[in-house]
């Protein structure tokens, strides 16, 4: 077995950055490779080998995460490479993996590479879902390409056409794949835009469209049953309850908002927020059931209006996260307590606001609005006309009843 791991070389100069070094050990061998990556002697803790990120608020927090990232893509280079060895049960050395490491594709040409630095672009500029989405997209080609790296020259109809293929024999559908292909594409067209490749139209031949899914709404007569449903002696499905209702209370707000939504959000009788997604701010009128699931689960020590991040510790999307995989897994037993015949989730709360509006004869530019639609250019031109009144009036008219 080879043990992979990262060292700290510090600087004598203590207002000089040291340099992060991995330590390779193959057949009490010991062998270190620079990384490119630098820290403060007092960023780094050696008692658990890791660096030491500042508080959330500092400057320096965003570029040590950076550092943090790219030293763990690395030592995934690393790990890969040695097992590669391993496998070849040759009498091989730890100088080998460090030969190896060094002859790989060069960093401004590989694929690998320039997808990851993609990635680490997109948190330093707090896109984190779309960060996770190239992620997701760069361990799925890696593992089509077995861990060999390319250069975009070598990207061609032929490769994404086997690529397409393996996805489809995983049992994925064309609209998983299309999302594959399309954030590949983007890398692509900027590799081309930067000069690293002529553009070969490798895309050509594959799927990159977006299929007609089916809804996924239900009726107001079923989320009024969902309302009623007695779950007092089970907190657990009563919470996931709640914060269904309440997405569907604010217009089908997404969850990720839901979650970040702050204390100071809620003035004079409105809620304000701007989403996630596109930056949109949107002002929703605060109604008696939204009050009812907010005085429900006081006192909330936190800055959040909603109990759903329950620690300021830097580690808020994770536990938005987490909260939102369990509710999904809990509105599923609520599904089946109301005899509901879909797999209920939190994005049915965004449908089904949206479904009633249109058959309660709700304006579409105004459901549109609701839902902070400000990118669909097929309503665009009539959003500058409508007041926030005008939604707020058509979310009393959904809410009436409940």
């Amino acid at each position: 077995m080879t043990s992979i791991k990262l060292k700290f070389r510090p600087s004598k100069n203590p207002a000089k950055e040291g340099t992060l070094v991995f330590q390779l050990i193959h057949r009490r061998k010991v062998c270190r490779i620079s990384s490119n990556c630098k820290i403060f002697n007092h960023e780094w803790d050696e008692e658990s080998g890791q660096i030491l990120l500042s508080s959330p608020e500092s400057l320096r927090h965003g570029q040590l995460n950076l550092i943090r990232s790219h030293v763990e893509w690395e030592m995934q280079r690393l790990r890969k490479i040695a097992d590669e060895l391993e496998q070849t049960g040759g009498n091989w050395r730890a100088g080998d993996i460090s030969k190896r490491f060094a002859s790989c594709i060069d960093a401004s040409q590989s694929v690998f590479n320039f997808i990851h630095a993609q990635i680490l672009r997109k948190k330093q500029l707090g896109k984190m879902r779309c960060s996770e989405t190239y992620q997701t997209t760069l361990n799925s080609f890696m593992r089509f390409r077995k861990g060999m790296d390319l250069t975009f020259g070598m990207i061609d109809s032929e490769l994404m056409e086997l690529y397409e293929a393996e996805l489809r024999g995983q049992g994925l559908l064309r609209n998983t794949t299309s999302f594959y292909m399309r954030i590949l594409r983007t890398n692509y067209r900027l590799a081309v835009e930067k000069g690293l490749t002529q553009d070969n139209h490798p895309f050509k031949h594959v799927y990159c469209g977006m299929d007609k899914t089916i809804k996924r709404s239900i009726s107001f007569t079923e989320i009024k049953k969902i309302k009623e449903l007695d779950l007092s002696q089970q907190p657990i499905l009563d919470y996931a309850r709640d914060m269904f209702l309440f997405s569907f209370y604010t217009r089908g707000m997404s969850f990720v908002d839901m979650a970040y939504l702050r204390k100071q959000d809620l003035k004079n009788g409105y809620l304000s927020y701007r989403r996630k997604k596109t930056g949109q701010l949107l002002t929703i009128e605060w109604t008696e059931q939204m009050q009812a699931i907010l005085d429900k689960y006081q006192p909330n020590p936190t800055l959040y209006l909603l109990p759903i991040i329950l620690k300021e510790n830097g580690n808020e999307r994770r536990q938005y996260q987490n909260q939102m995989m369990k509710i999904n897994r809990r509105l599923k037993d609520i599904a089946a307590l109301t005899r509901l015949s879909v797999p209920l989730s939190l994005y049915y709360s965004r449908h089904s606001w949206a479904t009633i509006a249109r058959r309660k004869d709700i304006p579409l530019a105004i459901i549109s609005e609701g839902l902070g639609h400000d990118s669909e250019t097929t309503t665009q031109i009539y959003l500058d006309s409508i007041k926030s009144w005008e939604v707020d009036k058509a979310n009393r008219k959904i809410l009436n009843g409940l």
